[in-house]
């Protein structure tokens, strides 16, 4: 006969338990192995957390195990996989690496609004204001600079697949990143209008007729340069955005610099 504790309504659940295999050695711990332990101890589960700390060792345990990674997690005696499988098997959502993706552009502009808004209340102590606006696109021409400049020859590689005027001289693909971040700087300085007009004006048009003919007039169907070479980010309203908040940019910049 069950014991009442056995039977009680409110008994505690037996905990869940697994196993977990990944490498612990003393120049290289495993990321995936920390995620996939926190995930199963997030999910209620008492994790029994094996360390692989040599090569030899690792290598023997996926000899054994018929597996070409780690980590490894076993859950009633039945291999799971690795953090993939584990999430899946949890239910969770796995990222595809080639799905299309907005996130580096919302990031780049809510930073670039954050830091318009806060540079200008320190010192003005006023937040939203035509300046912090004038700021916000100038910071995220930098941003966006700055992410074309970590990897030059990428971003070169995939904009030449759509602009019109690097397509006839290719320079003029590794030279863009280095004149938007000339532009963008230029204008949060309020300096030189002379120069970071012209060159706005020239990134933006170029950039705007070469995004509507490649996206609305062939209908192709490509990758978007503008956070960098590698990007998921789909060419469209976001590269069209980027060239024309340029061209508005390099138009007041202009205006600004008749006025006073």
């Amino acid at each position: 006969m069950p014991s009442p504790a056995e039977t009680a309504p409110n008994a505690p659940a037996p905990r869940k338990s697994a196993r977990l295999y990944r490498m612990v050695m003393d120049k290289h711990v495993c990321p995936y192995g920390l995620k996939a332990k926190y995930l199963l101890e997030r999910e209620g589960y008492d994790v029994d957390d094996h360390w692989l700390t040599t090569r030899a060792e690792t290598d023997a345990f996926q000899a054994q195990h018929h597996v070409d990674t780690t980590p490894q997690t076993f859950i009633d005696g039945k291999r799971i996989g690795g953090y993939d499988d584990t999430r899946r098997f949890l239910g969770k959502a796995v990222k595809d690496p080639d799905a299309v993706t907005y996130v580096p552009v919302i990031s780049i502009f809510s930073v670039a609004a954050l830091m318009a808004l806060a540079s200008h209340w320190a010192l003005s102590g006023h937040a939203l204001t035509l300046r912090s606006l004038e700021w916000f696109v100038a910071f995220s021409m930098c941003l966006l600079a700055l992410q074309k400049l970590r990897d030059v020859d990428g971003f070169a590689t995939m904009f030449l697949g759509y602009d019109l005027l690097a397509r006839r001289w290719v320079p003029y693909a590794y030279l863009y990143p280095f004149g938007e971040l000339l532009a963008g700087v230029l204008m949060i300085a309020h300096g030189l209008p002379w120069i970071a007009a012209p060159v706005a004006l020239w990134l933006g048009s170029v950039g705007a007729v070469s995004v509507v003919y490649a996206v609305y007039v062939q209908k192709r169907e490509l990758k978007c340069a503008c956070v960098g070479g590698g990007s998921n980010v789909p060419l469209g309203f976001v590269s069209l955005t980027e060239n024309v908040m340029m061209v508005v940019m390099g138009l007041w910049t202009l205006a600004r610099s008749f006025v006073g």
